[in-house]
């Protein structure tokens, strides 16, 4: 792609579906900024998560206002933009298309319980306690097909992920 992509893509799903890794992994196939989610919580938000207390809609929602931010900003200097963002309900995700970026892509990474807790597991530096992903899960309401969402099954390796998504955006 290069310099003059313009696209606009949230890299989407529960906490251990690889948001960190896709994302800036897309972002350096596109050329563009990768945003990680995860650094515009506040630290409230953070010391909650870490103490295994689930957010609710309201601890959220200063959070998605800075995400959708961040796409309207890239979107009005016209830059292409990646974010992570676990978006996973339909009003977290039109809050983000709300702040001008209507033509945004949802990437939504899918994957069976199982695997995502093994891979919860295996990052135990991340303030995120695996105890959270049943929360999660509960929350997530998977995009419907007026999303236009791309889904990634992330049984598949990372690399095979962004070549699907590079083409696609191509």
């Amino acid at each position: 792609m290069g310099a003059g992509h313009t696209g606009l893509y949230v890299i989407m799903g529960v906490a251990g579906s690889g948001k960190s890794t896709i994302g800036p992994l897309l972002a350096r196939a596109l050329d563009i900024e990768f945003v990680e989610g995860d650094d515009l919580h506040p630290p409230d938000n953070v010391r909650r998560m870490a103490a295994g207390i689930p957010l609710t809609d309201d601890n959220r929602r200063g959070w998605l206002i800075r995400v959708a931010d961040r796409l309207r900003d890239a979107q009005r200097a016209k830059l292409g933009l990646v974010v992570s963002c676990s978006a996973l309900k339909r009003t977290y995700r039109d809050l983000l298309r709300s702040g001008g970026a209507a033509d945004l892509r949802l990437v939504y990474l899918a994957g069976s319980r199982d695997l995502l807790a093994e891979r919860m597991a295996q990052r135990p530096r991340h303030f995120m306690p695996p105890a959270l992903l049943d929360s999660q899960l509960a929350t997530l309401e998977e995009p419907s097909a007026d999303e236009r969402a791309w889904v990634c099954d992330i049984r598949q390796a990372p690399d095979a992920i962004v070549a699907d998504l590079v083409r696609r955006a191509a």
